[in-house]
């Protein structure tokens, strides 16, 4: 039977192009995306970078340590605790100490990530200055890069700078040194400091007070050392799901075209059932086919991810999704897995399709209709039964155990497939009927329609499960994500109640001063509150963080609207916290251990309890529980009789110019407005991206498939008095009908799985708006219905260039 499938896959190469392209292609992408993360496995620690030349660095303490039955649970403070005084004390008597401070500074014109530093920290990198020398006075700084000059002067929210030196650029950061004393000034407090002394002393100094960084470890005084780390674990997750959805739809695909084109082969097994082949040859066959096609398009994708692999990591480079170094290795093991998992997808794809076929019997090559005499297999009905039910139930599952789950990422990208699955399987139940509902216009072009894709359900399938899983996929992912920002977003807009929202300038804090005046605005009421973490041992092992405010209970209270489920905001001081429903101990008058931001262990009595929401509804403590935190917002309520425009004018004067912004309530709910972070919406994009490539190839090759065996039909219709444009107009307009079915079945399963998040958000006392891709959808369907037509009616111009007579006569 081998050399039957050979011979079959050399005259029908029409029919298999559409499987071997998708093959290819996703074997390509396997081994690209198997090289990334072959390449990626083990980053390395990045060398010291500000501290490259610093003889040691000592750190205060930023990790917490908790221990429990099970070992010690460590986790970042939000905090850094700064090195002790008596410590520092002791260091200065070993040898020259300096302080490091660091803080954002914006200046006009200037990068948007400038970072200011004490000047006598520029030698530790080490920084040469280029022109110019170091500054002296308050009002003078030192520049690394080109984008200044000696000379100029800088407006920037620390002041009029002058500029009095350039320093050469080290590629990591863009930093500006002040004099040591206004670094001080700027940043009163100091979490780490350089020592000229021995490694030994200096330990035997601070003890276990601080952290002593020589050699390879000074990295970790540099901003975000486990950038590099971090950024890989989001491409790993990317590419992780692109492999993943790759090989689902390459599934599809496949056995869509296998499926297809054993029902147009009917007769043809008949034949040789007639001629003596047992159905287990006729099995054979079929899946000697998909064996000869996943071999030559697994090595064919395997040759284009060779190439397509450096193209690859250029780009996440290029686009910052990945660290400046990293670059594809020589990894043999992708190549070993995406070939294995390229046969194991055709052949997989082809099972079904090789039993049908095998239950063919002689007497198919007596019919000289080609209509299909059943809607559904038995065991397609059965698998696409499973996979409903399965979706089902654990949604369910999830709605009554876990409801935080489903608005999870990992599990709005995932959950849909299962669905996905089983409405493409089962599609074939209600495509008849959908179709005629679609094309309930009199006249003969409609009738046709109706008719002959209720005499093709196959085909009519076969088109429209592409369709289905790429509308489905596009509602579902992008769909997933707009519910979930518009539910946080809503959130923001039910809390604030506060009329103006006083920001500073990006990454710093207000000093008292500012405070000072801000509280001093008549006809307001100011709540300042800070960003802070708590952390909680639950179940004896698992450390947890949530992300909290202080704020002060009476002015928080006036400001803002909290979803309180039991208690009252006034319940909260100094000995008390305000926690939500998915800390495990959240009863009201309990008390609960925790741990602040500086790590500082306290027992606080739970003063009241909010619902779970999207996530955003945190902890709130008072500001003494908050040890080391800046003040980061300040809303501000009007007092009866204020009016708005004067408080806004009196709240920027006691802001001063540069030191941040005053924002009205709407503005401050349309800036804060959630959204889908840069390496999430690349991710989404690439999977529907993948999933409307394969659709392309799946619409094309089905109907190309289907033109080519409809010829006899059209002929059929020129030779009953039809024109050629009628032909072609009756061609496109089934395609438009079947495209559009499957773009109805998506958008439903896309609307229920919208549903189950809506639940979630539901139970989760979260405002529950579902919110459907509309623009998204309305292109992926154009998209598929421009395929679909132009794939139909292309062959079928061409087949129609010969005369009706002519086309009648030809074989099968």
């Amino acid at each position: 039977m081998l050399s039957v499938a050979l011979r079959t896959l050399r005259t029908r190469w029409v029919t298999f192009t559409g499987s071997f392209v998708a093959l290819a292609l996703g074997v390509a992408l396997l081994t690209v995306t198997g090289l990334a993360l072959a390449s990626s496995a083990a980053a390395p620690q990045r060398a010291p970078e500000r501290f490259a030349a610093a003889p040691v660095v000592v750190k205060g303490p930023d990790t917490l340590r908790v221990p429990t039955p099970t070992g010690d649970r460590e986790a970042r403070l939000a905090r850094p605790r700064p090195v002790p005084a008596a410590a520092v004390a002791r260091l200065k008597e070993l040898g020259r100490v300096v302080e490091d401070r660091s803080f954002a500074v914006r200046a006009e014109g200037g990068p948007a990530d400038l970072v200011g530093h004490p000047w006598s920290t520029a030698a530790f990198a080490p920084y040469d200055l280029t022109a110019g020398r170091a500054p002296r006075t308050a009002g003078e700084v030192a520049v690394t890069g080109d984008w200044t000059r000696p000379g100029a002067r800088l407006d920037t929210d620390r002041g009029t700078l002058r500029v009095v030196g350039t320093l050469t650029s080290r590629g990591f950061e863009h930093a500006v040194f002040f004099t040591d004393a206004r670094a001080a000034h700027l940043r009163p407090v100091s979490h780490q400091l350089v020592v000229d002394a021995e490694p030994a002393a200096v330990r035997e100094a601070v003890r276990d007070s601080a952290q002593v960084l020589t050699g390879d470890t000074r990295r970790l005084a540099d901003a975000d050392p486990d950038r590099d780390a971090e950024a890989l674990t989001a491409m790993n997750a990317l590419f992780g799901t692109a492999g993943g959805v790759t090989a689902f739809v390459s599934v599809f695909v496949v056995a869509s075209t296998f499926a297809f084109a054993v029902a147009q082969r009917r007769r043809e097994f008949a034949l040789l059932r007639s001629a003596g082949a047992s159905p287990g040859q006729i099995r054979r066959t079929v899946l000697a086919e998909a064996l000869a096609v996943g071999a030559l398009a697994s090595a064919t994708g395997c040759a284009l991810g060779s190439h397509g692999a450096p193209l690859l990591a250029a780009w996440v480079v290029d686009e910052g999704l990945a660290p400046a170094w990293f670059t594809v290795g020589a990894a043999t093991w992708p190549y070993h897995a995406a070939f294995w998992t390229g046969l194991l997808v055709a052949l997989c794809g082809a099972t079904a399709a090789s039993w049908r076929a095998g239950r063919t019997g002689p007497t198919e090559a007596l019919r000289e209709a080609s209509a299909d005499s059943g809607t559904l297999p038995r065991g397609r009905l059965l698998c696409g039964t499973a996979l409903l039910l399965t979706a089902a139930v654990t949604l369910a599952l999830s709605l009554t155990g876990d409801p935080g789950d489903l608005l999870h990422r990992k599990t709005y990208v995932s959950r849909p497939m299962l669905l996905i699955s089983a409405a493409a399987l089962l599609s074939p139940l209600v495509l008849r009927p959908l179709v005629g509902l679609l094309a309930p216009l009199p006249g003969a072009c409609a009738l046709l329609v109706r008719e002959n894709t209720a005499a093709g359900v196959r085909r009519t399938a076969a088109l429209a499960a592409p369709v289905l899983v790429t509308v489905a996929l596009a509602g579902s992912l992008l769909g997933a994500t707009a519910t979930l920002n518009g539910a946080r977003a809503a959130e923001t807009d039910e809390r604030t109640t506060a009329a103006f929202v006083v920001t500073p300038a990006g990454g710093t804090g207000f000093d008292a001063t500012t405070l000072r005046k801000l509280r001093a605005v008549p006809g307001t009421v100011v709540s300042p509150s800070f960003s802070t973490a708590v952390h909680v041992l639950e179940d004896g092992v698992a450390l947890v963080r949530s992300e909290a405010r202080a704020a002060a209970p009476g002015p928080l209270a006036a400001t803002t609207r909290l979803p309180l489920s039991a208690g009252e905001v006034g319940g909260l001081d100094d000995d008390s916290i305000i926690v939500n429903e998915e800390w495990q101990r959240h009863r009201v008058g309990e008390r609960v251990r925790v741990w602040l931001g500086d790590g500082t262990p306290r027992t606080l009595r739970i003063a009241a309890v909010m619902p779970t929401g999207t996530g955003g509804n945190g902890v709130y403590v008072t500001p003494r529980n908050a040890p080391g935190a800046t003040v980061d917002r300040v809303d501000v309520a009007l007092a009866a009789g204020a009016e708005p425009g004067a408080v806004a004018t009196a709240l920027r004067r006691a802001l001063g110019a540069g030191n941040g912004q005053v924002l009205t309530r709407d503005q401050w709910i349309r800036d804060s407005r959630p959204g889908t972070n840069r390496t999430t919406r690349l991710g989404l994009l690439l999977v529907l991206g993948i999933a409307l490539l394969y659709t392309g190839i799946s619409v094309s090759n089905t109907m190309v498939m289907a033109t080519s065996d409809r010829v006899r039909d059209l002929a059929a219709l020129r030779l009953a008095g039809a024109t050629r444009w009628q032909v072609l107009r009756l061609t496109g307009a089934e395609a438009l009908a079947v495209v559009a079915a499957g773009a109805l079945l998506g958008l439903l399963v896309a609307a229920v799985n919208l549903a189950g998040m809506g639940g979630a958000l539901a139970l989760l006392s979260a405002p529950a708006t579902i919110t459907l891709p509309w623009q998204a959808l309305g292109m992926t369907t154009a998209a598929c219905a421009v395929l679909a037509v132009a794939s139909a009616t292309v062959p079928a111009a061409l087949a129609l260039r010969r005369r009706p007579v002519e086309l009648a006569g030809v074989r099968e």
